[in-house]
């Protein structure tokens, strides 16, 4: 009984320490509203050169923070790459960040099957970036509508709203 409470307040006291890293990890998440942080990665795809956002300040820039390994963050790809290429010629640009290393035998291989390869993601991809961090990122996959330098909306990328908001930030600035 006394080992099985010890286990139980040892297995709280460490859950309570990842979870308050976890959080000095992300810096406050910017609103609606707020300027959005600057993007960088060490490695780009599917670009000429590295993108930023002050140099997209014309257009309406989906960011959106994810990871090879995660099931939900795959199943969305398809969907950007339908956004992607229904708004580009529009204004949308579609940018997808990871912090993994790019030179990590598994990322290597998500690479070459699904960037290099031309089939799976289409628009523009950057590894090994902390920018997640300066969005306050704790979850992914997580996408930002930022128009203007301004985040204009949050959440995840297959939010039925999501595909309103980037339509809303289109027309928006066609009619400005």
């Amino acid at each position: 009984m006394r080992v099985t409470r010890r286990i139980r307040t040892a297995a709280a006291a460490v859950f309570a320490a990842a979870a308050l890293g976890a959080v000095a990890w992300a810096e406050q998440a910017p609103k609606e509203g707020d300027a959005a942080p600057e993007i960088e990665a060490a490695k780009w795809y599917n670009v000429d050169k590295p993108p930023t956002l002050a140099a997209l300040k014309d257009k309406v820039v989906v960011v959106e923070f994810w990871a090879t390994w995660c099931p939900p963050c795959r199943r969305s790809i398809p969907h950007l790459n339908e956004l992607h290429g229904k708004y580009k010629d529009k204004g949308l640009v579609v940018i997808g960040l990871s912090n993994e290393d790019p030179d990590a035998d598994k990322v290597k291989a998500f690479i070459q099957e699904n960037i290099e390869s031309g089939k799976k993601m289409t628009y523009a991809v950057g590894f090994g970036s902390e920018t997640a961090r300066k969005y306050g990122v704790r979850g992914i996959p997580t996408a930002f509508i930022v128009v203007g330098g301004k985040i204009t909306w949050s959440g995840h990328p297959l939010d039925p709203r999501f595909e309103n908001a980037i339509e809303k930030a289109l027309q928006a600035r066609t009619a400005g």
